[in-house]
């Protein structure tokens, strides 16, 4: 199965978007997360009903099977998994203060490389964890 990179970043006005890494012009938009991916899927849905030949932008992977792979801003990230990880869980998990995690999410400050680094290794360990559980 093909793997596609999607970013996904938060607007300063409050909206989404949901875009592919190597066809930009392939995105969606919206006032949330879930807005925005469904109307990238929309867009490559009607992309793909339009065919190589009548589409401006066909990528080769849209006719095969094919998973996001997704790329987060910061903040959109943290916003998005707010009921789930907190910063208070992230700062246990990454070693970062709870309340720089929390300006991070409402963009009051931008992260450093290595403080994403660290949020970054954290949450996969967790993934990894937990991967490897069972109840």
């Amino acid at each position: 199965m093909r793997k596609v990179s999607i970013n996904i970043s938060r607007a300063e006005d409050g909206t989404y978007t949901a875009c592919c890494e190597d066809h930009p012009a392939l995105f969606g938009s919206g006032n949330s997360v879930l807005e925005a991916k469904k109307e990238l899927m929309e867009t490559l849905r009607l992309t793909k009903e339009d065919g190589p030949e009548r589409a401006f932008i066909y990528p080769e992977w849209l006719d095969d099977e094919y998973e996001f792979v997704t790329h987060w801003d910061v903040m959109a990230m943290l916003e998005y998994y707010s009921g789930v990880i907190t910063p208070t869980a992230l700062g246990r998990l990454s070693g970062i203060h709870p309340k720089q995690i929390w300006s991070y999410m409402h963009g009051v400050t931008k992260p450093r490389k290595k403080q994403i680094d660290k949020m970054e290794k954290a949450l996969h360990q967790l993934g990894r964890e937990l991967m490897n559980s069972s109840l």
